[in-house]
């Protein structure tokens, strides 16, 4: 598919009619022929006048015999084209949006579900919508499509007709990321579980079982692994906000990085082996924040740049 929207506006203009793929096929729901047009829809050519364009109207020539027409005397009249938004900007999302609203008119009196309880749907992303049409669609006019498509979305299932599945199906994902689920770690015959979590550059590898609250970290103990109180108290700290310091041992490996980024990483791998013993634990533990790594880096040096501290103190003279 040419992405038609990243093209310069030369270009774009010239090719956003004929490469306009508008067939979608999804891999999650059975589509119809909804919203689907054919190829060139706007375009006013006589050669594929009769798929674009209303038919062509014929007139018999009343004029004088210099004005008759070779195989018989009549003319072909303007073409009509078939969208009433031939002649805006944006034709195809023009469109698209008046179709949305007019099925969110006929079906708005149809009960809805409350906030929160509808199906959660990953609609697809500006940059597709605009590959799909060809068109330079602005965010805050496809923001307007999300909003109806919200709407429509909130339609109680057993009373949602045809049509509008068809509509909310043309604007969904092939592949919905919220119906992913998270493999649960493993419990062994010994009754280890092991958990991997990572920290800037840091790795660490944590096995959990029950015990009486003994750690060791790279054969050491926690105090003479980490020196400050803060990382002590993050490296279980999945333990210490679930009250199960003294009903586990951990046996923890970790590697890279400093001594705070180490802490960190066996924060998310003693949660994550913890979540193998006690899957009930999993609220309290992404409340505690032991479940989600923190993406957050140092900023990288770079070249020719001087902090602030080392700039040379100008004095005006």
């Amino acid at each position: 598919m040419k992405k038609i929207a990243w093209l310069p506006a030369g270009l774009r203009g010239n090719l956003q009619w004929t490469q306009c793929p508008r067939a979608i096929i999804s891999n999650t729901f059975p589509r119809g022929p909804g919203f689907q047009a054919p190829k060139n829809q706007f375009s006013t050519s006589n050669h594929l006048q009769a798929s674009i364009a209303a038919p062509e109207v014929r007139f018999k020539n009343q004029g004088s015999e210099g004005d008759e027409l070779e195989g018989g005397a009549v003319f072909n009249a303007r073409l009509v084209p078939n969208s009433a938004s031939y002649f805006t900007a944006q034709p195809i999302f023009t469109d698209d949006l008046l179709k949305l609203q007019n099925i969110l008119k006929r079906y708005a009196n149809l009960p809805v579900l409350k906030p929160g309880d509808a199906p959660r749907v990953a609609w697809r992303s500006l940059a597709d919508y605009r590959n799909l049409v060809g068109e330079t669609v602005k965010a805050a006019k496809y923001s307007k499509i999300v909003e109806v498509l919200h709407r429509l979305n909130h339609i109680h299932p057993s009373l949602m007709p045809q049509e509008v599945q068809e509509a909310l199906n043309e604007y969904k994902r092939d592949v919905n990321p919220y119906q992913n689920q998270a493999k649960l770690g493993h419990v062994n015959t010994l009754g280890k579980a092991l958990g991997v979590g990572r920290r800037k550059s840091s790795s660490a590898r944590a096995w959990v079982v029950d015990g009486t609250g003994e750690v060791l970290v790279n054969g050491k103990t926690l105090t003479e692994a980490f020196g400050r109180i803060h990382d002590r108290e993050s490296a279980i700290w999945a333990l210490k906000c679930t009250n199960r310091v003294d009903k586990y041992n951990v046996w923890a490996l970790v590697s890279g990085g400093g001594t705070t980024g180490q802490a960190e990483a066996l924060t998310l791998a003693v949660g994550k082996a913890l979540l193998a013993h006690e899957p009930a634990l999993k609220p309290a533990l992404r409340r505690a924040g032991c479940m989600t790594r923190d993406p957050k880096r140092v900023e990288r040096k770079k070249p020719g740049h001087v902090k602030a501290r080392k700039m040379p103190a100008w004095v005006k003279r």
